[in-house]
């Protein structure tokens, strides 16, 4: 059966994403589709953000988690300025090179120290439980930064269905490997496929959005089609896209810049003016169409929410 859900030392690629999976992929998502278990996706028009032929993905907006509007990222800004590797290393690469992308239909395998091992279409997904939009603030290591209005639901609430064992201590993310419809995992630029991971409370905390759109609409392509994470207290490497995989671990596992710059990338990425990266000062940044920076905020102003997490911790040795 496709979809299951209850009620309540690093991999190569190869090892993670088997040749026989990942060539039949697009296949079984068509089965899937044609027997009606991945449903075609839609909703709402809250307004036309967008010029772009994406389905509105309407959500209430959070009355916690807003900014006014003049603070919001332009929506331009917001799909043309990206990190996303897979599709090129320029910021201008991943709009560029991603239409031959196919993010829809999707589903997200889980396996590990958890009860509820399965395959789940995020169709499925975003039925079952209530999506809100929250206006996040983004920083990225490179000191800038955006505000946009993301549209999910806590990753927090899927995972308390799925169970974890008492064993599982660390969630692990997989994105996408298909060189096909990715260009640039073509080039040896990182170790395919794309891994990040958190410790299971910081993936349980209300923060921690399983997203599924922006400005009202589906996420686009080059934003992290169509499931990725936001993580709005860690700089934006850590919010992963097109994620096809969740392993429950018990120990802490291996991610991609952790591994390809040990010394630029830690595990935790928790934003912190007070930890230069190597190559930038993380003491300010510029957000996205301003022209002046301003300082950087500790856990990127949502201190009062996460900072239990690393009570007693030296966030300068463990960045």
């Amino acid at each position: 059966m496709l979809l299951r859900i209850k009620p309540h030392n690093h991999p190569r690629p190869s090892e993670i994403t088997p040749e026989s999976v990942f060539r039949n992929r697009r296949l079984f998502l068509g089965q899937a589709a044609a027997a009606g278990l991945i449903p075609a996706l839609g909703g709402f028009s809250r307004q036309g953000q967008a010029a772009e032929t994406l389905d509105p993905l309407d959500a209430p907006r959070s009355s916690v988690y807003t900014f006014d509007e003049k603070e919001v990222t332009s929506y331009e800004d917001a799909t043309s300025y990206n990190n996303f590797y897979e599709f090129g290393t320029s910021k201008s690469d991943p709009k560029r090179n991603s239409g031959a992308f196919e993010p829809r239909p999707w589903a997200v395998e889980v396996e590990g120290e958890v009860k509820g091992a399965g395959i789940y279409a995020i169709e499925d997904l975003i039925k079952r439980y209530p999506l809100e939009e929250r206006v996040y603030r983004l920083r990225c290591v490179e000191a800038w930064s955006m505000v946009i209005p993301w549209i999910g639901f806590p990753l927090g609430s899927w995972i308390r269905d799925l169970e974890p064992t008492g064993s599982a201590k660390y969630v692990e993310f997989l994105t996408l490997f298909d060189p096909e419809q990715m260009p640039g995992q073509r080039r040896p630029v990182l170790d395919w496929p794309y891994t990040e991971a958190l410790r299971l409370d910081e993936a349980m905390n209300p923060l921690t959005l399983l997203t599924f759109g922006m400005y009202g609409r589906l996420l686009p392509k080059q934003n992290g089609a169509p499931i990725r994470l936001v993580i709005p207290w860690k700089y934006g490497f850590k919010s992963i896209k097109s994620i096809v995989r969740i392993r429950f671990t018990q120990t802490q596992p291996m991610t991609t810049w952790n591994v390809s710059a040990p010394k630029e990338y830690g595990f935790y990425a928790n934003v912190n003016p007070e930890v230069d990266h190597p190559r930038w000062s993380q003491a300010k940044e510029r957000k996205i169409g301003a022209f002046f920076k301003k300082p950087t905020l500790m856990f990127n102003g949502y201190e009062e929410e996460v900072a239990d997490l690393y009570r007693g911790m030296d966030l300068n040795a463990l960045f």
